[in-house]
């Protein structure tokens, strides 16, 4: 069962931004936002991976499950066995892991579902004479049960999620349960990627009436690769110019292009309060974290705040904007998730959720370090020609 989120009092100026934020969004991108939605914060893996399998055991006709990393570790037993007992029970069971980003796993998982009846793909495996899939992954994190619950964010399925972020073996990370019209949105964004596997496009599914359950307005947004902005990159490009207040970013690969780059420098010039939230001493890429820091110094003159995470890796992909809504799903704010991965977002109106987020954020802070602007333009040469080396592979990262 879920349990009942407590009532949140908003202010009416709040709620008022909100309907404003919806409005434009939905004229930028030409997806509409959803009311009805139920949608519930899960913090790092002890609340993440029980909800998740949770759902898993108490489905009864569908689950489609879609998931960038899936690597090792008691986790993954566990959700392969899960996955397993639901396909034998007679539940249509579909998997489908990327095929770059799950090649840490463990095959016989991969075999113990398939024997139990679940169909299971690889998305664009690694082929030799088609180099040019590699550069493009799914990204995406998904999973939803029999049409009516769905989850997303950034968490993968490897040991490194498990536990609260206490120690440099538990990450930290965020994710998302919902029910309501917008896990359509989430489902949209499994099949795509699911038909490229050449399966059918729908196969058992009820598409039955999706009643309200709650109060939250959402808006999912899928982006792919391709020539130009994807839906991600005017989202989050939206988000920076529309704030007028307060700006918090949460991201576990920052390399943004030039042109958020200027935004942000541009947002916190007009007086806007900028803060990034990146990961520090525990980053799990080196090289993208060089390419975040080459970028420090521009923000800092800007007056953009810069923390780095201490406690673990972070890998939470959130943003707050003005105290009223929030960006939430698999993006992180690089050219990675703007125009080379597929992707999947969700934007949330709703001041109740994002004072949550921004509660979670103070809390983040806390256990984070502030980059100093007279300690940085006093780094090393060494640094400095790292950051500079990064600068021919950064549209990659």
């Amino acid at each position: 069962m879920l349990p009942t989120a407590p009532p949140r009092s908003v202010p009416g100026d709040l709620e008022e931004r909100a309907a404003r934020f919806r409005r434009v969004l939905e004229g930028l991108i030409g997806i509409p936002a959803t009311d009805g939605n139920r949608v519930d914060v899960l913090r790092n893996g002890d609340e993440i991976f029980p909800a998740m399998l949770e759902a898993i055991e108490d489905a009864t006709t569908s689950i489609d499950f879609l998931t960038f990393i899936y690597w090792t570790g008691q986790i993954a037993e566990d959700f392969a066995g899960a996955l397993a007992r639901r396909a034998a029970a007679g539940v249509r069971v579909r998997v489908l892991l990327d095929g770059v980003g799950a090649r840490l796993m463990d095959r016989t998982l991969v075999d113990r579902m398939r024997d139990a009846g679940a169909e299971v793909e690889w998305f664009r495996p690694p082929v030799q004479w088609r180099v040019w899939e590699v550069e493009h992954r799914t990204h995406r994190k998904v999973l939803v049960c029999d049409e009516e619950v769905g989850f997303t964010g950034g968490v993968g399925i490897a040991e490194e999620w498990c536990g609260d972020a206490r120690h440099p073996g538990e990450w930290r990370d965020t994710h998302f349960r919902v029910r309501g019209p917008a896990v359509d949105g989430l489902r949209g964004a499994f099949i795509t990627n699911w038909l490229e596997t050449g399966r059918a496009l729908f196969d058992e599914d009820e598409f039955a009436d999706v009643e309200p359950a709650g109060d939250v307005c959402a808006q999912v947004v899928r982006g792919g690769a391709g020539v130009g902005w994807s839906d991600i990159a005017i989202l989050l490009r939206a988000l920076v110019q529309l704030a007028t207040e307060r700006l918090r970013i949460t991201t576990a690969y920052f390399t943004p292009d030039k042109t958020f780059l200027r935004l942000l420098c541009e947002a916190a010039e007009r007086g806007v309060h900028v803060q990034v939230l990146t990961p520090g001493p525990h980053a799990d890429k080196r090289i993208v974290q060089l390419a975040s820091e080459a970028d420090y110094e521009a923000l800092l003159d800007a007056g953009v705040e810069v923390w780095n995470y201490q406690p673990s890796m972070l890998h939470a992909k959130v943003i707050t904007v003005d105290r009223a809504v929030a960006c939430v799903g698999s993006s992180n704010v690089n050219s990675r998730s703007m125009a080379r991965d597929d992707e999947v977002s969700m934007t949330l109106f709703d001041p109740g959720l994002t004072a949550l987020l921004d509660e979670h954020f103070d809390a983040d802070l806390e256990r984070s370090e502030r980059i100093s602007e007279s300690r940085w333009a006093h780094r090393s040469m060494p640094q400095k020609a790292l950051e500079t080396a990064t600068r021919i592979m950064r549209p990659r990262l």
